[in-house]
């Protein structure tokens, strides 16, 4: 039996090109990726980060913001200036809380004052407090010294009495360092009064809260626009009228001493 013989085909030295164009598509396709990769839409992040930003709003995650959706939903906010304004209201926020802190540690220094304050009126006048001629006490509006008619003032006069002088020596220099606005504030009893002087219990009320200035300006020499006059006659009393020892307490001047937060007018 005759044995067959293969022939040989023609071997094919050009496969390797085959293998190298695949390597050469393949780095080429790691390329484009990567560079599409670093290219982003900056745009169309603007767009997904506003959208997000405006659902968690809606849910009430973050508080309402001021930033203004763009009408062409064509050509949303870029990122970049998403980014800027989240940037400007993080520094609001910010400048907010600044704030909020400086005013609180300003309420709480100037409490310590009005307290050092207090204390130090309540020393000075401990001689005309013990005789029940000075109370002290805090009111909403501030630190409140309050002058009763019989050691201050004549029934029905809206004079001082000289001896109250050394009285109101004490308590103009504790108050002439301060920076502190005063409303000096008269008050009577419901007693009717009509004298030649004084025709009214507004007009004696008005007259020695007037008086009261007069004096702080031209001996002490306080600043005008530290000082306010208010006359209330028998409208604000702090007891009652229907005993001496009550319409003894109303009758008397108020020196009210203002904090910062007070409304000069108001009571």
């Amino acid at each position: 039996m005759r044995r067959r013989r293969h022939s040989r085909g023609h071997a094919n030295h050009e496969r390797w090109l085959v293998s190298y164009a695949d390597f050469i598509t393949l780095l080429f396709a790691f390329f484009v990726v990567l560079y599409a990769s670093s290219q982003v839409d900056q745009r169309k992040v603007g767009k997904l980060a506003l959208a997000i930003q405006v659902a968690f709003q809606e849910l009430g995650v973050f508080p309402a913001s001021t930033t203004q959706i763009p009408l062409d939903t064509n050509e949303p906010m870029p990122f970049s200036t998403v980014q800027a304004i989240q940037n400007v209201r993080k520094s609001t926020e910010m400048g907010r809380i600044a704030s909020s802190t400086q005013a609180s540690l300003a309420a709480a220094s100037e409490e310590t004052d009005i307290i050092t304050l207090q204390n130090e009126l309540q020393e000075a006048l401990h001689h005309e407090i013990v005789l029940r001629e000075v109370a002290l006490h805090r009111e909403e509006q501030g630190l409140v010294v309050s002058l009763r008619e019989f050691g201050f003032f004549d029934s029905g006069s809206a004079e001082l009495k000289p001896e109250a002088l050394p009285a109101l020596d004490r308590i103009a220099s504790i108050l002439a360092i301060r920076t502190y606005k005063l409303r000096i504030e008269g008050h009577t009893d419901n007693v009717p009064i009509h004298t030649r002087q004084i025709a009214s219990n507004w007009e004696l009320s008005t007259a020695r809260a007037t008086a009261l200035i007069e004096l702080l300006i031209l001996r002490y020499h306080f600043a005008p626009e530290r000082l306010s006059a208010a006359g209330y006659a028998e409208y604000h009393p702090i007891n009652s009228n229907l005993t001496a020892q009550g319409r003894a307490q109303n009758r008397r001047v108020d020196i009210v001493i203002l904090t910062t937060q007070t409304a000069p007018l108001s009571r």
